[in-house]
């Protein structure tokens, strides 16, 4: 019997088909095309595909969306690989590097990071700071940051006091006002992250490693 080259599971989001990574492309798109159009489907389904340790170009993972939205009832939401391009692979690693600035962060200034960075010092009212990952302030926040510049949605900024004129991270943004509460009357040890809707909330430092437990690499101690 011949390998099914194409596997598709129902999710409550839609459906996912996961693609063998060992057979030839071709062989792949004639049984993509082959799945797609079999029909027995109602209404528009969301599709995430998979390609697994296949490394497929632009061009082919283009195609491969187009195999599956010319059915007219399936829509590609998001092409998933576990091959990292060389690109990726060095923001990665460029994005857990950490960074020390020691000192004011001054009106106008802007101080960027492409990982952590951690600030020794203030951030005065117009000072900026962007992070490609966590954004650290052990002294007075009072102007702006934006963690997770590269679209790091698990990235959180601290301050020792949190008063930020504009809080953002990721692509989200949320500008100061007499609306966050929380802040007003925790302004010391404040943390901002993205909740699991996706939006910006707040909390005490000490709750960022049950938000983040990836932070917590620190061996030994009792």
């Amino acid at each position: 019997m011949k390998k099914s080259y194409v596997h598709i599971k129902g999710t409550k989001d839609g459906l996912v088909l996961r693609l063998d990574d060992q057979c030839a492309y071709s062989e792949l798109v004639e049984e993509l095309e082959r799945k797609v159009s079999e029909g027995g489907i109602d209404g528009k389904v969301e599709v995430q595909l998979h390609l697994g340790n296949r490394y497929c170009t632009e061009q082919q993972k283009k195609q491969l969306t187009e195999v599956v939205q010319n059915t007219g009832k399936m829509r590609v939401s998001k092409v998933q690989s576990d091959v990292l391009t060389t690109e990726e692979s060095n923001l990665q690693f460029l994005q857990q590097k950490c960074e020390i600035y020691a000192g004011i962060i001054r009106s106008g200034q802007i101080v960027r990071s492409p990982g952590d960075i951690v600030i020794i010092g203030d951030v005065n009212p117009n000072g900026r700071i962007e992070a490609g990952g966590n954004i650290y302030v052990l002294g007075k926040l009072k102007g702006i940051a934006h963690a997770g510049v590269e679209g790091n949605k698990e990235a959180v900024i601290t301050a020792a006091f949190f008063a930020p004129t504009h809080v953002l991270i990721a692509d989200q943004t949320q500008t100061m006002s007499n609306e966050q509460q929380f802040v007003l009357k925790h302004r010391e040890q404040l943390c901002a992250y993205l909740n699991s809707y996706g939006e910006i909330s707040y909390s005490h430092v000490q709750d960022v490693r049950k938000l983040r437990p990836f932070l917590n690499t620190f061996k030994g101690g009792s």
